[in-house]
């Protein structure tokens, strides 16, 4: 089941369920992804936004609604923080399970060996092979420096 049928399954359930957090969530994913899929025609794609697209979008959602947790706490505004992670909670259940530490450990070896890396000139061509592979299930901003370490 792609992505959006899953999103679109989850939506109809809230509905059902009178769920209105996980509703509301729901349907800024829904909004969000249709906001790409303009963006994308008017570039002249019209194949429309992909899985990988989606997770992306999800990724997106997930640290901006950190970051709003963040800011709420450091202003006192619990109330507002707590709603941000129960949104956070909503749009992980979409996303695929995050890899352990040793896991992205393993994948970055995987990655530097596959595209041959040798210096810290060639971490884009491992940043760009881990996010076609693992998209959604790693923090890049926190592998970033890792790779750089074991490149540098």
């Amino acid at each position: 089941m792609d992505m959006r049928t899953r999103i679109a399954s989850g939506l109809k359930d809230a509905m059902k369920n009178k769920e209105v957090a996980r509703l509301s969530t729901l349907r800024l994913i829904n909004a969000a992804i249709k906001d790409k899929d303009i963006a994308m025609r008017g570039e002249g794609d019209d194949a429309g936004v992909s899985d990988a697209d989606v997770l992306q979008i999800l990724g997106r959602m997930v640290k901006q609604r950190q970051e709003s947790a963040r800011a709420y706490e450091e202003g006192g505004r619990l109330d507002l923080a707590e709603r941000e992670r129960a949104e956070i909670t909503i749009i992980e259940g979409f996303l695929p399970k995050q890899l352990s530490d040793d896991e992205v450990e393993s994948a970055i070896a995987t990655a530097i060996t596959d595209t041959g890396a040798e210096s810290i000139r060639d971490m884009g061509k491992v940043m760009g092979a881990l996010k076609g592979k693992y998209t959604g299930q790693m923090d890049f901003g926190a592998v970033g420096p890792m790779v750089k370490d074991r490149l540098g």
